[in-house]
């Protein structure tokens, strides 16, 4: 490949991209903001896509989240790819703070003390024979369960911020397009009249 790397990306390197982008966050945050803005939908349809990837970020379903954003897009008449952008909501740094939140949450709305919280997870028995029940209890179902009012929160302000910044992108873009259209036939007009103007000279 004529620019294929001289030296092959590692695993480490990998990681470090993941963890730390190399454009810095902020530069990754406008390529993010650019590439929602200028996909070709409704701004009913990209809004609802990003939400569908925002909410499906805050569920433990690691491994799932295109295929749930899919179908919430899907459900909510929303843009696939808008939906895949959506879920880079749910990244390295944020999941630490998600995964605590929905589990404390969780467990205040499920009722469980705070001391009970902290089952005994049998290790060797999950990685063993595969027993996700170890897991289900104390972890995978109080955050199922908190996920939901966080992730609806921020769905519909995502949907707002979204709505709003697509429409506003949208209609400066056309305005500008129907600038260029009006300043393009004023300059065929002009032609126009100067061959004629040449024509009636010349006759």
């Amino acid at each position: 490949m004529l620019f294929r790397r001289r030296r092959p990306e590692g695993i480490f390197d990998r990681l470090r991209t993941a963890l730390w982008p190399r454009r810095s966050f902020g530069r990754s945050f406008q390529y993010f903001v650019k590439r929602v803005l200028r996909l070709t939908a409704t701004p009913h349809a990209i809004a609802a896509g990003v939400a569908a990837g925002v909410f499906a970020s805050w569920t433990p379903l690691l491994g799932f989240h295109f295929v749930l954003a899919f179908v919430i897009a899907y459900i909510l008449a929303g843009n696939m790819v808008a939906a895949a952008l959506g879920t880079a909501f749910g990244n390295p740094i944020s999941f630490p703070f998600i995964w605590a939140l929905t589990l404390k949450l969780g467990n205040l709305l499920i009722g469980v003390p705070h001391d009970a919280a902290h089952r005994h997870v049998d290790l060797h028995s999950l990685l063993t024979h595969l027993n996700v029940s170890q897991l289900w209890e104390p972890v995978i179902k109080p955050m199922l369960i908190g996920c939901v009012p966080p992730g609806l929160l921020t769905a519909i302000a995502f949907y707002v911020l979204t709505y709003w910044g697509v429409t506003a992108f949208q209609t400066r873009r056309k305005s500008k397009l129907a600038a260029r259209a009006r300043v393009r036939i004023q300059e065929l007009a002009a032609a126009r009249a100067e061959r004629r103007a040449e024509k009636a000279n010349r006759a």
